[in-house]
């Protein structure tokens, strides 16, 4: 489908301001910018303006990972630890559990916690350390040798916002090396993707409730949730070609619909692709209801390699061409998407926001 990939659909630029930090959209238009040793949380349109005041900041201890809560405050997922802390820094209370299996690096949580929008609940994944009678002919991976340590699957809990109770909890796909939780803007469901080093990764979604939490769909094999498509029943899925087996060359972008889970349309992206023994398709973004941005490499007719950004139809993944940004703008993998129809690219420290034309 070369012909598609040179399609170019033209953006509107909306703006540019100077930043540091990674970048990622929150509730109640928020903006969260975290370092590598601090999370601040900023009026999204106001920072994007040029305004550096932030309404919160959290400086985040070694082996931590934090997200900012509705409330003001922030979910932080420690070396040992789940925590609750206020807009003014007070513990509203500590969960702790057994040390995250980290190998010879100093122990760290794969991911962080995630607060629903409605301020309910928070979600947070924690270890299983399995006592050592228990692991021999077990199919566990050990860690932390030596002395090894065998692990069972890691646990995807269910906390009370307000008091840190579980609420439910369910063991996930294996031992997590990375984790990714994302509520739906309502807060009615809960995604959640877990990377296993030679598994690749796994992905489902559930409804909670004070009652736990029901399970209502899994993404295909190997298959990251890369978001919710705003005001909609629909979830987005991807695979990305890890090389850890003989058939694991796919990229593939997954549209399901979590209303009717027979509504599942997989689009295989290797029909895009400029070579498919060397293709690469990074990550999807939700733009709004109605579009998708994937980012990828592309090689020109010239035989030039570079950074594209390909826009779908949300519904039925149909690729619609590449954007078109106005040179000299730089394109990268880095975006971050707001569901209301807007984005931002990242050239250096200089950060731009568009609108499709």
């Amino acid at each position: 489908m070369r012909e598609t990939g040179d399609i170019r659909v033209g953006v509107v630029p909306l703006g540019t301001t100077r930043a540091t930090g990674g970048l990622r959209a929150a509730g109640g238009g928020r903006l969260c910018v975290r370092t590598p040793d601090r999370v601040e949380v900023h009026d999204r349109e106001a920072y994007l303006a040029g305004v550096r005041e932030p309404a919160g900041v959290y400086g985040t201890p070694p082996g931590a990972r934090a997200d900012p809560a509705p409330d003001g405050g922030f979910v932080v997922a420690g070396p040992s630890y789940v925590r609750s802390l206020t807009g003014g820094g007070t513990v509203r209370w500590e969960l702790p559990h057994a040390t995250w299996h980290g190998g010879h690096r100093t122990p760290r949580a794969p991911g962080a916690p995630a607060a629903s929008p409605c301020g309910r609940f928070v979600a947070a994944v924690v270890p299983t350390p399995l006592p050592p009678e228990e692991v021999a002919g077990r199919a566990v991976l050990l860690h932390d040798g030596p002395p090894s340590r065998g692990y069972g699957q890691d646990r995807l809990l269910l906390l009370d916002a307000a008091t840190g109770d579980v609420l439910g909890e369910r063991p996930v796909a294996a031992v997590s090396g990375a984790l990714s939780l994302e509520w739906r803007d309502d807060g009615r469901l809960l995604g959640a993707s877990f990377r296993t080093a030679w598994y690749g990764w796994a992905s489902h979604w559930a409804e909670p409730s004070r009652d736990g939490m029901r399970v209502v769909g899994a993404g295909p094999d190997r298959h990251e949730l890369t978001g919710f498509v705003p005001r909609s029943s629909r979830l987005v899925t991807m695979r990305r070609a890890e090389g850890m087996s003989l058939d694991d060359d796919r990229y593939e972008l997954a549209l399901h619909d979590t209303a009717d889970p027979r509504r599942t349309t997989v689009l295989d992206l290797g029909e895009l692709s400029w070579d498919a023994e060397n293709d690469d398709f990074a990550h999807a973004y939700a733009l709004d209801e109605a579009h998708l941005l994937v980012t990828a490499d592309w090689v020109t007719r010239h035989g030039r390699l570079e950074r594209t950004h390909w826009l779908f139809a949300a519904d039925p993944l149909r690729p619609l061409g590449r954007l078109r940004y106005p040179l000299p703008v730089t394109v990268t993998r880095d975006v971050t998407a707001f569901g209301d129809g807007t984005w931002l690219t990242r050239d250096g420290d200089r950060l731009h926001r568009w609108r499709l034309a």
